[in-house]
């Protein structure tokens, strides 16, 4: 399907006039199954998946742009953003303004893709498992790290297991999730897979 999108672009000579953003919403589906066949996705070195608010394997995914001409082909830029981003972005390249009654969360991600920029507006990111918030991200400015603290984390069925396989996705809230007070934190430029979760022991800062 994105291979014919992509072909009609080309034969309407529209490829130098459009951006492409491709991009997924969420991590794969790890419990997926058919019957006894297990078919769910792998999200390597990252913990968790499609339906989980807080772990990276649920929410990090790769976003892959194309605009012959107006971004460098080839070029990989590690800094996060978020699909929130989409509204800004259009709204600028349509030379249009941003609602000045509310707050916008997503920010115009040209400068990031052109290289005028070289980090992302994103200094927090909040991580919601349907209404409920269960991690945030800080992206510490003039600084490598990244801070990410769990308020709630899904409880793994079977124990040890990295999904919910009892249920097929696992719940936001209620019994099905375990809350962290303090929150768990991770520095995930050290961590990506949260594996170590600080304490004041391990990271006295």
């Amino acid at each position: 399907f994105t291979g014919q999108v992509l072909d009609t672009i080309d034969k309407e000579g529209l490829k130098n006039t459009t951006l492409v953003y491709f991009a997924s919403d969420h991590g794969g589906w790890l419990e997926r199954h058919e019957g006894k066949r297990q078919l769910g996705g792998w999200n390597g070195k990252y913990k968790g998946g499609k339906a989980m608010g807080g772990w990276e394997g649920g929410i990090r995914v790769p976003g892959i742009f194309r605009w012959p001409g107006v971004l460098p082909a080839s070029k990989v830029i590690d800094e996060p953003t978020s699909l929130m981003d989409i509204y800004p972005t259009v709204v600028h390249l349509a030379g249009g303004v941003l609602p000045q009654d509310r707050v916008i969360d997503g920010r115009d991600l040209m400068p990031l893709l052109q290289g005028t920029v070289e980090h992302s507006e994103h200094e927090f990111l909040f991580h919601y498992c349907g209404i409920h918030l269960h991690a945030v991200r800080w992206h510490q400015k003039n600084s490598g790290a990244i801070w990410k603290a769990h308020y709630m984390t899904p409880v793994f069925h079977p124990p040890g297991a990295g999904a919910c396989y009892d249920r097929g996705f696992c719940p936001c809230f209620g019994e099905g999730v375990t809350r962290h007070d303090p929150p768990l934190l991770f520095d995930l430029a050290r961590d990506p897979s949260e594996a170590k979760p600080l304490s004041a022991d391990t990271e006295p800062l």
